[in-house]
């Protein structure tokens, strides 16, 4: 989810908890070996061990087209210990697309192989390599034969957006066509798309087969997803129906998410972040609206960091810098 949960908001949902494993977002591989300190940029926990601050594992996504240059960049960034390999052929970007970039592969299934095939091949036999693909791009007639050329290319897991690139977001999301994958494949499948509450969880599970979930979009608008669908499996340490996070539980995560967004972000850009943040809010808080409505012409970070003291109170809109412990 390029230029939306990058490594501030895979620190600050990670800490809520409930979340096995995070995926980066994607590192563009053209026809160059990228040096160490752009895999870095990216994907800062590598310097954590692989980890978030919070202990979550995180794989790293390449995108590309081309099997040597991948396979090459995937061993150089193997040596930096991410928790795995990510490789991306779901992106539906229009502007990745035209350069034989994530989507647009899926109508390439003999490349997908030879991708999956010089990643693996390149990176340690320890370290998983994974896939993450959508139903297609046009249309879902090739979806089975992407899906087996990943596999047998030596993938150790698949994620499926259950959307072709020509559905975009637009719901709903087959997962009907997730199962169907499954039933072709003799790896792990984890179902991914539309799924922005509990009960779209279990109804996942059911049609698609998958144990396990990919959450994007919705744990970004419900930071307390995750961990709800884990009280509702009854999982140890968490409470029988639980209805999610509360927005003064979240409160304490979005001031630190503004504090950190201050750190790397340009300044003209920071109020941006933190009302695009706002914008999937309002979806499941009330209150995020009410925040939302406050800031939507405010661009200055003075004003926000105004508004934030007011409204939060001073020790939650300047909370301290969380230990690197």
């Amino acid at each position: 989810m390029e230029g939306l949960l990058d490594h501030t908001l895979r620190d600050i949902l990670t800490r809520v908890g409930g979340v096995d494993r995070c995926v980066s977002e994607f590192i563009r591989v053209t026809d160059t070996l990228l040096p160490a300190r752009a895999f870095v940029r990216v994907v800062p926990e590598l310097a954590n061990g692989g980890r978030t601050r919070a202990g979550v594992p995180v794989r790293a996504q390449l995108l590309g087209s081309d099997p040597a240059c991948l396979a090459e960049n995937a061993a150089r960034l193997a040596e930096l210990g991410p928790a795995g390999i990510d490789l991306n052929f779901g992106c539906p970007a229009k502007t990745v697309n035209r350069h034989r970039g994530g989507a647009v592969l899926l109508d390439e299934p003999e490349l997908i192989a030879r991708i999956v095939a010089a990643v693996r091949r390149a990176v340690p036999p320890h370290m998983p390599v994974s896939a993450k693909m959508r139903l297609g791009f046009d249309d879902d007639r090739r979806a089975e034969e992407c899906a087996e050329a990943i596999a047998g290319a030596g993938a150790d897991e698949l994620v499926v957006h259950a959307r072709t690139k020509a559905h975009g977001y637009r719901p709903p999301a087959y997962w009907e066509r997730i199962a169907e994958l499954r039933a072709r494949v003799r790896l792990p499948v984890v179902a991914n798309g539309e799924i922005w509450s509990v009960a779209d969880a279990l109804r996942c599970r059911e049609v698609s087969g998958c144990d396990s979930l990919m959450l994007g979009r919705g744990m970004v608008s419900d930071p307390g997803l995750a961990l709800a669908i884990l009280a509702q499996d009854g999982a140890p340490g968490t409470s029988e129906g639980r209805a999610g996070l509360a927005w003064q539980d979240l409160l304490p995560l979005v001031a630190d998410f503004w504090r950190q967004v201050g750190l790397h972000v340009a300044a003209r850009h920071r109020a941006g972040r933190l009302k695009q943040w706002l914008n999937y809010l309002r979806r499941r808080y009330p209150e995020a609206q009410e925040a939302f409505d406050a800031l939507r012409l405010v661009n200055d970070p003075a004003r926000v960091q105004q508004w934030l003291c007011a409204t939060l109170g001073p020790a939650l809109a300047h909370p301290s810098t969380p230990s690197e412990d």
